[in-house]
């Protein structure tokens, strides 16, 4: 397989393009599905401390024999911690689950507007980047009004934005404002998750025409778009096949015929409405 590119942050650190993300997968699954996603070349894993599986994703690194400095480990804080002291207590849990010194990319999971403690929260996340137990910091799920919010009392600018992100829910308006902020988007659910994407028509033709599968196609248009992507599996053939995306490439008819698909449809729940559960 090619090398998997990478992208610079804000703060000059880089994060692969492509990773694993462990969403929804069990926690007795989790360990052999990193480790094959680790033997694939994969060299970023995406958790978070709801997910509950943190401790697998540390255990399957360790076994693995990768250099930690090989490798982006993401994990993120859950809603009924956010808070200046309750985001300490609950990072140091993440960190001692993952049995590591230090994440690569610490994200605020949901803004929870209605518990309205993302600010204090976020200044939190700057006092552990300064110490040096993150390398980058960063948001997730946020709409472009909680990223103002947060930048009228802090000078951090979010390293990255994880937001749901597929052919169906495009969100022009997101990738527009993280562009001009220097914001990485990065997609969770990028293949759909069930949401009928890899049996479009559309996205069927073109995996035809380019000898693909349907979601070798998605997450071809996400590299080219400059999304980072995290595509879930616990198959290994599918975790593979998940990162042969370098070897072809979709003109601009293909960009712009996937870009014809947008219906603002969402499979999640939208960050205004999410609560703190």
């Amino acid at each position: 397989m090619a090398e998997i590119p990478s992208i610079t942050l804000n703060n000059g650190v880089d994060m692969p393009q492509v990773g694993l993300g462990v969403f929804q997968v069990p926690s007795e699954q989790t360990r052999a599905a990193v480790t094959s996603a680790l033997e694939a070349g994969y060299r970023s894993i995406d958790t978070a401390a709801v997910y509950g599986n943190e401790a697998e994703v540390g255990e399957a690194i360790a076994e693995s024999g990768v250099p930690r400095d090989e490798l982006f480990v993401t994990t993120k804080l859950w809603n009924s911690n956010q808070g200046y002291d309750e985001t300490a207590r609950a990072f140091e849990r993440s960190l001692t689950k993952l049995g590591m010194d230090y994440v690569d990319l610490y994200l605020i999971h949901w803004p929870v507007p209605e518990l309205d403690r993302y600010r204090e929260t976020w200044s939190a996340f700057e006092k552990l980047h300064a110490d040096g137990a993150i390398r980058a910091i960063g948001v997730s799920n946020f709409k472009p009004h909680h990223l103002d919010r947060l930048a009228e009392n802090s000078d951090v600018v979010p390293a990255v934005n994880q937001i749901e992100l597929h052919p169906y829910l495009q969100q022009v308006e997101s990738r527009q404002y993280h562009a001009e902020h220097g914001i990485v988007t990065e997609a969770w659910a990028p293949i759909g998750q069930g949401s009928g994407i890899l049996e479009d028509a559309t996205i069927a033709k073109l995996a035809e025409k380019h000898g693909r599968t349907a979601a070798q196609i998605v997450l071809r248009w996400h590299v080219q778009l400059g999304n980072v992507v995290i595509p879930k599996s616990v198959t290994p053939s599918r975790i593979r096949e998940n990162l042969d995306l370098f070897g072809f490439s979709l003109d601009d008819d293909d960009m712009a015929t996937l870009a014809g698909l947008n219906r603002d449809e969402r499979i999640g729940p939208d960050p205004d409405a999410m609560n703190i559960r």
